[in-house]
């Protein structure tokens, strides 16, 4: 007799962004003419570059040949894009081979997919408030031991070291949804850590390419010793456009080791896993990643990324100006508003619906320390976000 896995019971009552999109088209039913701008969601808006595209283009075109036709590529990825990341990574110090990235369609499926070679027991320390999926991927596997790090205010976001031993550490730089950048100082105190525990940072970089404070990693492997300790994933989605495309990569490094394994186990897993369950990220797709890792394609998407860092600035200084208080909007496309006094997350998403028709996104979504913040995303068309925070400063009532 078939039986479902109960783990998922233990899940909140509905995806997160779920809820809002059911929340907003039920006030469009009753609004039907509303115009409703939205700063919800952290998706890409803005076209793909012309080099991205060219690339594309070119992965279609080989296609279309018998000469250059391709069928079914290694499940790690094409060797030229993972080639092009090692040398990606030595613009930065950084001694990566190929052997060590895995292409894959993203990474929100590798960060779900990456717990699947750690034991079911491990204590799994999360930060809080959390983008949703580290904390259900894990709970639909079995783990039911997990340690929250609060962030607030009080220590400026930055997620506390566990005061007991944990086992897996999920840590994203810059934060979604805080904004938060980790600094090299506060990085190399959970490296020391995880070495002093034998415990493995999984450390999710897909906005990284926001930072501009040249102070602050982009990569934990700027921290010394970090390879014998922590993975790393990373996606072309927020920085080239990828969303809706698909590209991603996880390193996990030869020197990555935990409690009970040798160097080169832990990659050999992740690799025996993706043989098994992937079959590799589309041709196409990777033409295209390639694209974005040439000289010119990094520089188109470095202009892509200053149209969205300005958005930020747009929304933080009219959040700002109307005397809320607001992170984040600097090194990361995400403002993190501290809502007015008295107000859940959820009662603030609804009066800047009603009021203003504008969507954001609940902080008790993330989390328990998420209550009474809100997060607005600077992802969007210009026009857009400036009608936005017209429509915010004309029409929230505070």
């Amino acid at each position: 007799m078939a039986t479902i896995n109960k783990n998922f019971n233990n899940l909140g009552g509905s995806y997160l962004f779920s809820e809002i999109a059911k929340r907003t088209k039920a006030f469009l039913e009753k609004n039907p003419n509303a115009n409703v701008l939205r700063l919800g969601i952290g998706n890409t808006t803005e076209p793909l570059s012309p080099t991205i595209i060219k690339g594309l283009q070119l992965g279609v075109e080989k296609l279309a040949k018998q000469e250059t036709y391709s069928g079914y590529g290694d499940e790690q990825g094409d060797i030229r894009l993972r080639t092009a990341l090692s040398l990606f990574y030595q613009d930065r110090g950084i001694t990566l081979n190929a052997q060590e990235i895995f292409i894959s369609d993203g990474a929100k499926p590798d960060t779900a997919n990456i717990q699947q070679i750690f034991g079911l027991k491990n204590v799994v320390a999360v930060q809080d408030p959390v983008y949703p999926v580290y904390i259900d991927s894990n709970i639909i596997c079995g783990r039911e031991n997990i340690v929250y790090m609060p962030c607030t205010k009080e220590n400026n976001f930055v997620p506390k070291i566990p005061n007991k031993k944990v086992d897996l550490i999920y840590i994203c730089s810059p934060n979604n949804p805080t904004g938060t950048v980790l600094t090299k100082k506060q990085l190399q105190a959970f490296v020391a850590y995880a070495k002093k525990h034998k415990a493995v940072i999984i450390f999710d970089a897909a906005y990284a390419e926001y930072i501009t404070d040249p102070a602050i990693p982009k990569s934990i492997y700027e921290i010394d010793r970090a390879k014998t300790c922590a993975i790393e994933i990373n996606s072309f989605s927020k920085w080239a456009g990828f969303t809706g495309v698909r590209l991603g990569w996880t390193v996990v490094p030869i020197d990555l080791v935990t409690q009970d394994s040798k160097p080169g186990l832990l990659n050999t897993l992740w690799n025996r896993r993706q043989t098994t369950m992937f079959n590799g990220a589309s041709n196409i797709v990777q033409e295209g990643g390639l694209a974005v890792l040439s000289k010119q394609g990094k520089k188109e998407c470095q202009k892509i990324i200053a149209y969205y860092i300005e958005n930020a600035k747009i929304i933080k200084k009219t959040i700002v100006g109307l005397g809320l208080t607001a992170f984040g909007g600097e090194n990361a496309p995400y403002i993190w508003l501290q809502v007015p006094s008295g107000m859940s997350s959820w009662e603030f998403f609804d009066k800047l619906l009603n009021e203003t028709r504008v969507v954001g996104t609940p902080g008790v979504g993330f989390g328990k320390q998420g209550e009474g913040y809100f997060r607005l995303s600077a992802f969007g068309h210009r026009e857009n976000i400036q009608k936005a925070v017209l429509s915010i400063q004309n029409n929230l009532k505070l």
